[in-house]
C-alpha cells in the first residue's frame, strides 16, 4: 500500500524515496501544477500543438465533438455575482500509477513504462477506443482523419515526433522525445541526467511557471519539493488511480 500524506492522500509512487545512485536506476517522472498561478492564457496548449505535431481540427469538427488537444485549460467560476472569479485548471494525461486505460486495451497499445509514464504505441493501436471510454479524465483523443498541413506549414513540423495516421488514440506523453533526447545527450557527455534538465513544451511555454516537471525520486528536483506542499491534491484522487500529476489549489482555498 502507498504511504499516506498528512492530508490523507496517497503519495505518488517513489515520491518520498531518495534518488538511488546505483547505475541503471530509473527516474520517476511527474508534474506539479500550481493553480494559484494559472491565468488561463493557454500558452501550454499552443506549445503542445507545435511540439507534438497536433493538427488544428477547426470549428466544424469541434461541433462534432472532435476537439483535439493533448492538454486543455478548464475554466470554472467561483463565488456569487458580482464577486464572481474565473478559475483555470490545465488538464492533461495524469499518467496514473493504476491507469484504468491500460487493462482494457486488447492489443497492449497503452502500457506503463519503467519510468512511470503511461506510454502509447501508435503503430500497435487499432482504434477500439476502449482506453478512452475507461479514462475518467477525458484526456485521450481518437484521430478521426489524416492530418493535412497546407504549404509551407509542413516545414514547421517537429522531426522528432511522428505524424500519426488516422485511426489511432493519442494523448500527452510528457514530451517523451525530450526525455529521450536529454538522456541521450547525457550519455554522450558521460554524465548522469541533471536535475530538472528535462522540460516539456507546456512547462517551457508557461509564462507564470504553473507547470513544473521533474523526477519525483530526486529530492532536489523542483517537482519533488512541491509534492509535499499542503495545498496539494490529485484530480479525482478518490478513484484510486494515483495520478503523478499533482495540483496545488489556490492559496486560502478550502478542500
Amino acid at each position: 500500500m502507498p504511504e499516506t500524506a498528512t492530508n490523507g492522500m496517497p503519495e505518488p509512487a517513489g515520491a518520498d524515496q531518495p534518488r538511488p545512485e546505483s547505475e541503471g536506476e530509473l527516474p520517476r517522472w511527474g508534474m506539479v501544477a500550481d493553480l494559484d498561478r494559472c491565468t488561463g492564457c493557454e500558452a501550454c496548449v499552443l506549445a503542445c500543438h507545435a511540439e507534438n505535431n497536433l493538427p488544428i481540427v477547426g470549428e466544424e469538427e469541434c461541433e462534432n465533438d472532435r476537439a483535439f488537444n493533448w492538454i486543455r485549460v478548464e475554466r470554472y467560476w467561483e463565488g456569487e455575482y458580482p464577486h464572481t472569479k474565473a478559475r483555470f485548471m490545465p488538464i492533461l494525461c495524469q499518467h496514473c500509477t493504476h491507469a484504468p486505460c491500460e487493462p482494457v486495451c486488447p492489443v497492449y497499445a497503452t502500457y506503463h513504462n519503467p519510468e512511470g509514464l503511461n506510454a502509447q504505441v501508435y503503430n500497435r493501436c487499432v482504434g477500439t477506443r476502449y482506453c478512452a471510454n475507461n479514462c475518467p479524465y477525458d484526456v485521450r483523443f481518437f484521430n478521426w482523419f489524416d492530418p493535412h498541413w497546407p504549404e509551407p506549414m509542413p516545414m514547421m513540423l517537429n522531426p522528432d515526433v511522428t505524424v500519426r495516421s488516422r485511426g489511432v488514440m493519442e494523448k500527452c506523453t510528457f514530451c517523451i522525445q525530450r526525455i529521450n533526447g536529454a538522456k541521450e545527450q547525457a550519455a554522450i557527455d558521460g554524465r548522469p541526467l541533471a536535475t530538472d534538465e528535462v522540460v516539456p513544451a507546456c512547462a517551457q511555454a508557461c509564462p507564470p511557471s504553473v507547470l513544473v516537471f521533474g523526477d519525483l525520486r530526486d529530492p532536489q528536483s523542483k517537482a519533488s519539493k512541491l509534492v509535499g506542499n499542503e495545498r496539494r491534491f490529485q484530480l479525482l484522487g478518490e478513484l484510486g488511480t494515483e495520478p503523478v500529476v499533482i495540483y496545488l489549489k489556490q492559496a486560502g482555498e478550502s478542500s
